[in-house]
Order: C-alpha cells, then sequence, then structure tokens
C-alpha cells in the first residue's frame, strides 16, 4: 500500500533504503524542506564549511569504503560550488550521488535567485545527472541515481530537485526494479579473450603486472594477490591502485610513472608483455606515449569499453569487471609457478634479477639532514608510524608524490589522493569524510601549506564533531611543485609561487579548542608525531621542511619514462670529477 508524503520525506525514504547513514551538505534556502525533514530522521547530516568540501567528504566516505557518498547543496551558489568534487570523482572513478536543490519549476529560466542551470553545467563532470521535474517521478530517479553511481565504472550522479517538488505531497511507493535499456555494464569478459590473455601470459619472458584504481574500486585485491603469486608476475601499482597489493609483497616494485621509481618506470619501458587491470594508461603513468612500453604486447582489461584502446591499442582487450576476469584467469593458470615455488623460467628468473638490479641501483630511499626536516624525512617517519595500516589523505603537489613514494600501504582504500583532477585542498576534507567512515581507524591528512589553506574552514567541522584526525603540513612556504617546474623549466624565475603568510599552528588549533604545534629541527620530528597519534582528539602539527627540496625521480614532460631525472643538476666541478 503506497503512503502520503512530501517530496522531501519520499528523498529521505530512498536514501534510507540505499542504506545512507551519514551525508555531507550545507543549507540553504530551496533546500529548506529537506532539512525540515532531515531533523527528525536518523540519518546523520553532517555540516561542512564549504559546499566543494561536502563532495569531497563523500568522496573521502566512498573511497574508504567502497559504497556511494552522499552530498547535498542548495541551488545557485551551493550547486556550482560542488562541481570541483563533482569533477574529481568522475576523474577517479569515485561513486558519490550529490543533490541539489533547484527553484521552483515555475521559475526556472527565469534568472531568479540563486537560479543555475545546474543541469546543464553538472552534464560533464558528472557520470549522469537528472532534474527531477515531477514527484512521481522522484522515487525512481533516486534509485537510479545510486544503481549508475556504483555500477560499472563507477562515478558521481547528480539529482536536482526544484523547492516544489521537495514541497508537493503524493503517494509513494517503494522502487523494486531499476530497468535502464540504454546503461549496460559488462561484467564477465569474453571467453575467448580470456583464454588468448592466458596463452600469452604463459609465453611471456618479461611480465608485468600494471595495476590501477580499477582493482581497488571492483574489490579486486585478493584476485590480483591470487594472479601475481600463481605467475610471479613483477607488479607496480598507480597512483590510484597503492594498496591493491600490499606494498610489503614480494612481488611489489612500487609506483610508475612521472614521479615513479626508476625499477618500476624501467621495467615498464623493458616489458616483453603489460597485464593492465584497472587503468586508462593515464599520460601521468606513460609520459611520451610513443615510447612507452615499446616491446610489450598489452592485455588491457577495464570494465569501461571506451578505455579500451584510446590510449593504447591491446593485443587482449576484455571488457569486464576485472574482479570476475581475474578471478577466472586464475583458474585458467597452471598452480606452482610462483619464485617462491622455485619454479619460474630461467627467462623469468632473469628478469627478476635485472628488476632487482634497477631498484639497487636507484632506491627509493629518505632523505635525511641534520640542520633541516626534508620532506622525505617526514613521509619515512609517517611511514613508520602508520606501518601500513592507517589511513592518509593527501593533497596535490610534492607532498602527494613524496607521500606515495615513502609511504606503505597494505590493504587497498587506505591512500585517498585527488589523482586525475588534482585538486588543490582535497585532503583535509576527504579525512574528515574517512573519519566518518572508520571511526575504528587512525585517519593523517598529509596536506601542504598550500591546499591546507584552501581548506582552514573545516577544522570547525573538525572540531565540532571531535573528529580525531592529524593533520601533518608539510609546510616549505611555496606552493612546491609549481615551484619545482619553475626551477627546473623556466630558469628559477619564482612567479606568484611564494607563500610568506602562515598562521600560528598552535594558535589556530587553540582557536578551535584543540592542539597544535610547530617544528622545523629534525630531532623533533619523531617525538612530535607520536604526539600527535597519543592525542585522543584532532592534532595539528605544522612541519618546517627545505624550502627548496624537489621530487626526484621527475619524467620532464614530453619525456619517455626512461629518461628520467635522477637527481638535482650536478655543479660542473662535480661532473668533472
Amino acid at each position: 500500500m503506497s503512503t502520503l508524503l512530501s517530496g522531501a520525506k519520499m528523498l529521505l525514504e530512498c536514501l534510507a533504503r540505499e542504506g545512507v547513514d551519514c551525508m555531507f551538505g550545507y543549507p540553504g534556502g530551496v533546500t529548506l524542506p529537506f532539512y525540515d525533514c532531515l531533523y527528525d530522521h536518523h540519518i546523520r547530516h553532517v555540516l561542512v564549511r564549504h559546499e566543494e568540501n561536502a563532495a569531497f567528504a563523500a568522496e573521502g566516505y566512498a573511497r574508504t569504503t567502497g559504497k556511494v557518498g552522499v552530498c547535498c547543496a542548495t541551488s545557485g551558489p551551493g550547486a556550482t560550488n560542488l562541481t570541483t568534487g563533482l569533477m574529481d570523482a568522475m576523474m577517479d572513478s569515485i561513486p558519490i550521488v550529490a543533490i541539489t536543490g533547484q527553484v521552483s519549476t515555475k521559475m526556472i529560466g527565469s534568472d531568479a535567485f540563486q537560479e543555475a542551470d545546474t543541469f546543464g553545467i553538472t552534464r560533464s563532470c558528472t557520470k549522469h545527472n537528472y532534474l527531477v521535474k515531477r514527484l512521481e517521478d522522484l522515487p525512481q530517479i533516486v534509485h537510479e541515481a545510486f544503481y549508475v553511481a556504483a555500477s560499472g565504472r563507477p562515478g558521481p550522479v547528480l539529482v536536482d530537485i526544484p523547492k516544489d517538488v521537495f514541497q508537493a505531497q503524493g503517494h509513494y511507493q517503494p522502487v523494486s526494479t531499476i530497468h535502464l535499456p540504454g546503461y549496460k555494464v559488462f561484467t564477465e569478459g569474453h571467453t575467448g579473450q580470456i583464454r588468448r590473455a592466458v596463452q600469452l601470459i604463459q609465453k611471456s619472458e618479461r611480465p608485468l603486472v600494471y595495476s590501477g584504481g580499477g582493482i581497488v574500486a571492483a574489490g579486486a585485491a585478493q584476485e590480483l594477490r591470487d594472479f601475481v603469486e600463481l605467475t610471479g608476475a613483477p607488479t607496480v601499482n598507480t597512483l590510484m591502485g597503492l594498496g591493491a597489493l600490499p606494498s610489503s609483497h614480494p612481488c611489489f616494485i612500487s609506483m610508475p610513472g612521472m614521479h615513479g621509481s626508476y625499477a618500476a618506470n624501467m621495467a615498464m619501458s623493458h616489458a616483453d608483455l603489460l597485464i593492465a587491470l584497472g587503468v586508462r594508461f593515464d599520460d601521468r603513468v606513460t609520459g611520451r606515449l610513443a615510447a612507452f612500453a615499446p616491446h610489450a604486447k598489452v592485455i588491457h582489461v577495464d570494465i569501461d569499453p571506451a578505455e579500451i584502446g584510446k590510449i593504447r591499442t591491446p593485443e587482449v582487450p576484455i571488457v569486464g569487471d576485472v574482479k570476475q576476469v581475474l578471478g577466472r584467469i586464475n583458474e585458467l593458470l597452471p598452480h606452482g609457478n610462483s619464485e617462491s615455488d622455485g619454479k619460474l623460467s630461467p627467462a623469468r628468473l632473469s628478469w627478476w634479477d635485472q628488476i632487482r638490479a634497477w631498484k639497487k641501483e636507484h632506491p627509493l630511499e629518505p632523505v635525511t639532514s641534520d640542520s633541516e626536516i626534508k620532506p622525505q624525512h617526514l613521509m619515512a617517519e609517517i611511514d613508520r608510524l602508520s606501518n601500513g595500516e592507517a589511513i592518509i589523505t593527501a593533497d596535490v603537489g610534492q607532498h602527494q608524490m613524496w607521500a606515495a613514494q615513502l609511504v606503505r600501504f597494505n590493504e587497498p582504500r587506505l591512500w585517498l589522493n585527488s589523482g586525475g583532477l588534482g585538486a588543490m585542498g582535497f585532503g583535509l576534507p576527504a579525512a574528515l569524510g574517512a573519519q566518518f567512515a572508520r571511526p575504528d581507524k587512525l585517519v593523517i591528512a598529509i596536506v601542504g601549506d598550500g591546499g591546507f589553506q584552501m581548506s582552514i574552514p573545516e577544522l570547525a567541522t573538525i572540531a565540532s564533531y571531535g573528529l580525531p584526525i592529524k593533520i601533518v603540513v608539510m609546510n616549505n612556504g611555496y606552493l612546491g611543485m609549481v615551484r619545482q617546474w619553475q626551477e627546473l623549466f623556466y630558469n628559477n624565475r619564482l612567479s606568484a609561487v611564494t607563500l610568506d603568510c602562515f598562521p600560528d599552528a598552535e594558535k589556530l588549533a587553540a582557536a578551535y579548542g584543540f592542539k597544535g604545534k610547530t617544528i622545523d629541527k629534525p630531532w623533533q620530528l619523531a617525538s612530535a608525531l607520536e604526539e600527535a597519534v597519543r592525542e585522543p582528539g584532532p592534532y595539528l602539527l605544522n612541519v618546517r621542511v627545505s624550502p627548496l627540496e624537489c621530487v626526484y625521480p621527475m619524467v620532464p614532460a614530453g619525456g619517455a619514462i626512461s629518461e628520467m631525472v635522477l637527481g638535482p643538476p650536478q655543479p660542473v666541478a662535480d661532473a668533472v670529477k
């Protein structure tokens, strides 16, 4: 039997049926009917201090749990403030549903107060979007939104709801089925292609597993581990895929790409087979495409058919859910071929010897100093304390790359960063969402002094809810990655990159009612981080690091990934010696 409900109550009923227990938002005029009903509902609403951060927090929740994150904003500026977060979720394939308010249907197109064409604006930064014009369509649309966000290649979906639809009364009937004839998800993979992939894997002498965020999104970490142990194949995890294969696993090399390790990039450049799993051949991994993996045949497994052949044409394309496809490949592979079994072919053993030689030749090691805190030293200490088990969020820039290089992740969904979009200000609100999702976990937000100042308002949210997030600011006084490029490629003409005014961390934290500290000496670092972790509430640690340090290795723009700059340019006198 149907029930008479307002549109706002129908929306809450739909959210509850989708298992939503927490959402992030900021109210406004046209969403007041929804917030009035929310007052009496069990779904927890987290009041952020900026709508962009609502989207980032919903991402943090989704990235940590694999569930759909939910955010909400009002019409006009509230909705437009969400767009950066929506684009970030789109680029990184993160399932979120954004609920936005809209002016009443009769006023749409009249330039009403706080009206914006949210539907048109968000078409390019969502997987799908809806404008709800009739109350009777609302339940179907909301459930479709969750289905589309979570199925296939995940992504953001927006539902724009006019105020009169929120207020209207109608009979609610639960939605039992989702039928979208134009939306097809292929999950199993073609049997013939899977058999071809197995044949190529068995014949290969220098295979390399190129594993990405699709492994994390599909929940395929165990299948990946089984595959790697069956084949003994060396493995790289992309920036989005870190933790998909544990950093402690003997087959794990490191991250590849622009700031990847020498061993990872050389392995990609000399492999005869790339087994690409849930990756999109991003330009930050491939470098100059014509020179990328020139000796390798490619097996590419991805659930999104648009990614197959978009950048590199594979010899064996497989459209399907990487968890299911890997499971079927594992069933067809002979067991007992891993290096630990002593059954690898001589060619494969030689391949491993070469990879170990590359790792030894140019290892990723922390740099330390007696006089100043090196950024690498900071990341090594965070790694020691987190022990591969903490949730680490990051903004974008040098600190992100050093963390990716030097902090271990032994499970998926521990490393949260803005990969494809590269959105500064992501780290702190993402940590907020992650802590709500996993209150049992240590959450550390590693942020730069630039990105942190974009999201400082969320200190109020953290304080208000008593979230025990440890905020570590890697403070070098610059927009570090931009400064690095200006130094290396623009004759050190440092233009608009100096951040010469940063708040006193102790006073800033105290203003919000929690503890903070600034350190600048190497011998202070370990104890200061330990103090932050021991603190039961939030903690703000401002770490002043070497201001002019650069991230290496580095592949210059337009270079092949085998053409890495491995360290700072040497003075002429040293080069002669």
